[in-house]
């Protein structure tokens, strides 16, 4: 199925080697630093949850609603495993409860964003705590995204009224990320029908959403009454035929996601392309633009797609052999990218704003949360700092 793509040899990270014990005092450095700001966004947010992005700087607050609550709930999950700090635990378990009246309600669920919104609470909390009732509420959600998946396309709608013709059979790259809840759904309930979605679903995305020379495109098309594919195209990218950052990193993270769960190889080998691409196409400071078309330019970056990717790029060095020649050179473009984002990108502990990661673009056409902290580049920050610091268990 892979055949015809083109692969990228990925050229060496520019600069010296990094010197491991600076870059490890660096990361322990920025650990402290971000769970002090953590605590204080603890505090400052309460029972509420951050919007999808800050404004001027900081988070509106928000019930639980759209599709990015969960990245905040993430954050205090891992906050306590850092720390050990039992204020992060009572809070996200607060969160559950909220994610169960959320699911129960079926209020704002009618999107395959419910694997990120229940992974990273429910299950989550599930695999840390064993909590029942939180594997309850992500059974419940697993069961509402299994509802949006198409028999003919196989393939998972990402948003909109099934039975719209405008808007069905709509998928988009994101979704990989979506999965890990199907797949877990069938291995603690036995009921294949949710991983074989789910293996569907990647098998379809890997087929249309990645182009010959391994760029992506953000949206793809099917006919969900024939099956057929129709046409590939950009909802927050730069062009239809661009390649949109964040969608190359969730390329990235998400097949090998997939990997994890089904042993399927192709998608270590199509992560290892999405990712030379991704590496092949940074800026000097190793922060992507919002674009991947627009390096070499002065567009803006987004800070959130480069930490998306270094999340990816851990776990692709733990899933190749030693012997793979690009191995270590991921591990070094992982560092170099994670140690922009620590002393360029990080918010100051005395500087204005709710947010962790400054200079992420939400949705540039529509001014939505453009060089702005977003709350999913703060949890993949975070996750990333642990992988970093730490052995860590996936929630994912």
């Amino acid at each position: 199925m892979l055949s015809h793509i083109v692969e990228e040899r990925l050229r060496e990270c520019p600069g010296a080697p990094f010197d491991r014990q600076v870059f490890k005092d660096e990361m322990d450095s920025a650990r402290e630093h971000t769970l002090e700001l953590i605590s204080r966004h603890l505090t400052e947010f309460g029972e509420k949850f951050p919007a999808e992005t800050c404004v001027k700087g900081f988070y509106p607050l928000t019930e639980n609603v759209e599709w990015t609550t969960s990245f905040w709930t993430g954050q205090l999950w891992l906050a306590w495993e850092m720390s050990g700090e039992e204020k992060f635990r009572a809070m996200a378990e607060k969160h559950v409860r909220s994610f169960g009246l959320r699911i129960a309600g079926r209020q704002d669920t009618n999107t395959h964003d419910l694997g990120f919104l229940y992974t990273l609470s429910c299950v989550s909390a599930w695999r840390l705590t064993r909590n029942r009732d939180a594997r309850g509420f992500a059974l419940q959600a697993a069961e509402a995204l299994l509802e949006r998946f198409h028999d003919k396309a196989h393939i998972i709608q990402a948003w909109g009224d099934l039975n719209d013709p405008k808007q069905a059979g709509r998928m988009i790259i994101d979704c990989n990320m979506n999965l890990p809840l199907l797949y877990w759904a069938s291995e603690q309930t036995g009921d294949l029908r949710f991983a074989e979605a789910a293996k569907a679903h990647v098998l379809q995305a890997a087929k249309y959403l990645i182009r010959e020379d391994a760029s992506t495109f953000h949206t793809y098309y099917m006919d969900v009454q024939t099956g057929a594919p129709r046409y590939g195209n950009t909802q927050q990218g730069y062009a239809d035929d661009s390649c949109w950052s964040r969608g190359q990193a969730w390329g990235i993270y998400g097949f090998l996601l997939s990997y994890l769960y089904t042993g399927d190889t192709q998608m270590v080998a199509l992560s290892k392309r999405l990712a030379n691409y991704f590496l092949n196409r940074l800026p000097e400071d190793a922060v992507c633009h919002w674009d991947l078309a627009l390096v070499g330019t002065d567009a803006l970056r987004d800070s959130s797609s480069a930490a998306i990717a270094v999340c990816g790029l851990l776990e692709l060095v733990k899933q190749l052999p030693a012997t793979d020649p690009d191995r270590e050179r991921y591990q070094e473009w992982a560092m170099r990218i994670m140690s922009s984002l620590s002393k360029h990108y990080l918010t100051g502990r005395n500087e204005p704003g709710n947010g962790l990661l400054k200079h992420s673009v939400y949705h540039l056409s529509s001014n939505k949360g453009v060089d702005e902290c977003a709350s999913w580049g703060d949890y993949f920050y975070v996750e990333a700092l642990v992988r970093m610091t730490q052995s860590w268990k996936l929630y994912w």
